[in-house]
C-alpha cells in the first residue's frame, strides 16, 4: 500500500462519504474507492461498512485509520527534516486563528511575516476555538492563535502573551465614576456578551462567577462582534468588557469610557498552538519569533501591560 492511499483511507473515514472525500483529495470517485479497495484486498479486511449511511469503520478499520495517522505524519516528516537541514523555511502553513484575536493582532505581525518569509504560503482562517481543535487533530490546520490552556492531549501551547481585560462603561452608568474597578463592581445581567462559542465569552463568565452580582432579571444581549456591544453599550443598555488590544483601535472620544481592572487586573493567555507531531516546526517557530518581535517586552498604554511570558503574567 502507498502514502496516497492511506491518505485516501483517512479521508472516507473523517467525511464518511466517498463523493466528498474524492473531492477533498482532488481525485475523481471511482479513483478513490478503488484505491481503497485495494488496500481492502491488499490486507483481506474490510475497513468501511458501506451499508451504513453515513459510512461508518469497522472495528479493524478504526484500528487502521489509527495507524494510518501515525504513519502518513511520519511521512511528511520527512520533507520537515528535509527542509530544516537545508534551512529552508517555505511552503503552504495553514494557520488558523480565533475571531477576537484575528483584527488585533494580525495586523501587528502580518507583513512583517510575510516579508521576512516571502516563501511560505500562509494560509489563514479565521475559526472558533472547538473548530480550531477539530481541525488540528484531524491534520487540516498546521498551527493556531488562540486563548488557552485548552488541556488538550494532542495539542502543545507556547505562551505569547497575556492580554487585560478592559471595560467599557457608558457615561450614564453607576461605574462611570469610578477610576479603577473592580471584578464585584461585574453585573452579568448589564454586561453585553459575544455570541456562545467565543471563548472571551466564556472568560468573562468566568469572571462573573466571582461576583456577587448574578441576577439576570432583565433584558441580555449577545452579539458576534465587540463594535456591536460597544454601540448598545452607547445607547445605554449596558456596559461590556473588551480585550485590551481591542481598546487601542477605539475612537480617541470613547477612550474615556474605558475601565482598568485593579491588580490584579484580570487577562487572557494568549498562545500559539500545534499538534504534538511538530510537523512544520521550523515555520511555528518563525511565526513565534516574528510575534514576539512585536510584543517584546510590553505594550504600555494608561498603565497597562500586554506581557510576554518571560516577564510573568
Amino acid at each position: 500500500m502507498t502514502i496516497t492511499q492511506l491518505k485516501y483511507v483517512l479521508a472516507v473515514a473523517e467525511y464518511k462519504n466517498f463523493t466528498l472525500a474524492a473531492e477533498k483529495c482532488f481525485v475523481t470517485q471511482p479513483t478513490l474507492s478503488m484505491q481503497i479497495q485495494k488496500v481492502e484486498e491488499e490486507l483481506d479486511v474490510q475497513l468501511f461498512d458501506r451499508s451504513k449511511k453515513p459510512i461508518q469503520l469497522t472495528e479493524i478499520g478504526q484500528k487502521i485509520v489509527n495507524q494510518s495517522k501515525n504513519i502518513v505524519n511520519e511521512a511528511d516528516r520527512i520533507q520537515d527534516i528535509v527542509d530544516q537541514q537545508k534551512g529552508f523555511i517555505g511552503g503552504e502553513f495553514r494557520l488558523g486563528i480565533i475571531p477576537t484575536i484575528t483584527p488585533t493582532l494580525l495586523p501587528m505581525f502580518l507583513n512583517n511575516f510575510i516579508k521576512k518569509y516571502p516563501k511560505v504560503k500562509l494560509k489563514i482562517e479565521e475559526l472558533h476555538t472547538d473548530d480550531i481543535i477539530f481541525k488540528l487533530n484531524n491534520g487540516h490546520l498546521d498551527a493556531a492563535i488562540a486563548a488557552t490552556p485548552l488541556h488538550e492531549e494532542k495539542i502543545k501551547e507556547i505562551v505569547l502573551y497575556y492580554e487585560p481585560f478592559v471595560a467599557y462603561i457608558p457615561e450614564n452608568h453607576a461605574t462611570f465614576s469610578k477610576k479603577e474597578i473592580e471584578i464585584s463592581d461585574l453585573n452579568l445581567d448589564e454586561i453585553l456578551l459575544l455570541q456562545d462559542g467565543h471563548c472571551f465569552r466564556d472568560n468573562v463568565l468566568n469572571l462573573c462567577k466571582n461576583s456577587n452580582n448574578l441576577d439576570h432579571n432583565h433584558f441580555q444581549l449577545e452579539s458576534g462582534s465587540f463594535e456591536t456591544l460597544i454601540k448598545l453599550a452607547d445607547e445605554g443598555l449596558g456596559t461590556t468588557l473588551l480585550p485590551y488590544l481591542h481598546t487601542l483601535e477605539l475612537k480617541e472620544k470613547d477612550m474615556n469610557k474605558l475601565r482598568h481592572f485593579k491588580e490584579p487586573k484580570p487577562a487572557r493567555e494568549v498562545s500559539l498552538i500545534y499538534p504534538k507531531n511538530e510537523l512544520k516546526i521550523h515555520i511555528i517557530d518563525a511565526l513565534r519569533t516574528t510575534i514576539a518581535g512585536v510584543i517584546k517586552g510590553a505594550i504600555v498604554f494608561n498603565n497597562v501591560q500586554i506581557i510576554s511570558p518571560k516577564s510573568g503574567k
